[in-house]
């Protein structure tokens, strides 16, 4: 048996970052330990044993054993976090915003739904090393275009390839539900919002294709890879992710998922979802909101609103969690933690905002029965800070494990930084 100090970690980490797991028994001993679930354990024991977390408790209670282990890692004064998610993200399609030749994420067409993420999504991205340096371990990758764009797929963040990656594959298809409204624009270029005459047409041609795919599966039709990829919507075994923010359109979809017995929609966005919150919980449907760091949609609107969303969605039960879309996206995905650090400056408790970027979307994109949180049977997908990981000032990882693999806390900007500051401090 080993026991191993913070600097031995951080070297143990480095060295065996891209070798597989092994049955070794590991206990990471000491840290303040974030369940994910709004529980925290002040000081706590892990144990980890092959992919799986086989212990919990509480270092203060816990009668331990030593010799029932094979290394433990004293982290004494750090804090200890399930692996955050990136929800509706295109890290894996896309390399450079600027370099066609490296954005894989958008297909032509309108109705897409056989279109899969899964097979276009780059294990090998830089990106992803520069994402899991501050936490965010999983990622949905998901498609854009059209209407119905096709289906997103969860993926670790350590792999040699899609198929190693994969934790759960065509997870749901993603709509992209007409907009109510025309016109608006970035700061820069401002318009004025007007109805969308064509709403209704468009939700009419929407429903056409829904009620068509929803006979084919009822059916023994002749074979049609569209409407064969939307069968699994309506038996429950995916997830209909819904991309709408009006409020128009939000009550809509309560009534779309109610006429056509969509059993597991997932709203996406959701901007004015706190006007209809006791309707959306009713109609159980949780929503994946876009992250607090943006303006507000319409002039009216408090300045701080896309601030606190989250928490207005927080006292009124629905079910949510934080995602980062917009200008950017793949790059910023890094920044997710904060997204969730800003939410609990304005009304989230430190373990709700943690719950919102983990627990709370594994639960939306239904993995939380093997990952989401720091739990006995659960994968051990976990990473260590030095302080809080939610604040850009001290979120500094020191460990990292993906599915009991310890993985580089390294990327192509920490070795430039330490790279200079050799070469400066070397003067």
């Amino acid at each position: 048996m080993k026991t191993l100090n913070i600097l031995s970690a951080f070297i143990l980490t480095f060295c065996v970052g891209f070798i597989a797991y092994t049955q070794d028994r590991v206990l990471l001993s000491k840290a303040k330990v974030h369940i994910g679930n709004g529980k925290v354990i002040n000081q706590g024991y892990v144990g980890i044993q092959g992919e799986e977390i086989i212990l919990v408790e509480n270092a203060l209670t816990y009668n331990l054993d030593k010799s029932k282990w094979d290394t433990i890692i004293d982290l004494k004064g750090q804090e200890l976090y399930p692996g955050f998610f990136a929800p509706n993200s295109n890290i894996g399609l896309t390399e450079v915003d600027a370099v066609r030749a490296t954005r894989d994420f958008r297909e032509i067409g309108t109705y897409n739904p056989h279109v899969r993420s899964l097979i276009a999504f780059n294990a090998e991205s830089e990106i992803s090393t520069t994402v899991k340096t501050n936490g965010v371990l999983y990622a949905q990758v998901t498609p854009q275009g059209g209407v119905i764009s096709g289906s997103s797929s969860i993926m670790k963040l350590e792999a040699w390839n899609w198929e190693d990656a994969a934790v759960k594959t065509d997870d749901g298809i993603h709509l992209h539900w007409p907009s109510t409204t025309k016109g608006g624009g970035w700061w820069a270029e401002p318009a004025t919002r007007k109805s969308n005459e064509n709403y209704s047409n468009q939700l009419k041609d929407l429903r056409e294709f829904f009620e068509a795919a929803l006979a084919y599966s009822k059916a023994n039709d002749k074979f049609d890879a569209r409407f064969e990829a939307m069968r699994e919507v309506f038996t429950g075994e995916k997830r209909l992710y819904i991309h709408a923010n009006q409020l128009r359109a939000l009550l809509d979809i309560i009534d779309f998922k109610r006429e056509l017995k969509i059993n597991y929609p997932v709203i996406v966005g959701g901007y004015d979802a706190y006007k209809v919150a006791d309707q959306l919980k009713d109609a159980e449907i949780p929503i994946i909101i876009k992250g607090g760091h943006t303006l507000p949609e319409n002039e009216d609107d408090p300045v701080d609103l896309p601030y606190r969303l989250p928490a207005l969605l927080q006292n009124a039960g629905v079910l949510y969690c934080i995602q980062n879309s917009g200008r950017m996206e793949t790059m910023n995905t890094r920044n997710i933690p904060f997204l969730a650090g800003t939410a609990m400056a304005y009304g989230l408790t430190e373990e709700e905002a943690i719950s919102a970027v983990t627990l709370n979307t594994a639960k939306i994109l239904g993995v939380d029965k093997f990952t989401g949180s720091i739990e006995v049977g659960k994968k051990a997908t976990l990473f260590v800070s030095t302080g809080n990981a939610l604040d850009m000032r001290t979120n500094n990882l020191t460990l990292g494990m993906i599915h009991g693999k310890f993985i580089s806390l390294t990327n192509l900007q920490t070795d430039l930084y330490h790279k200079y500051k050799e070469k400066y401090e070397a003067e």
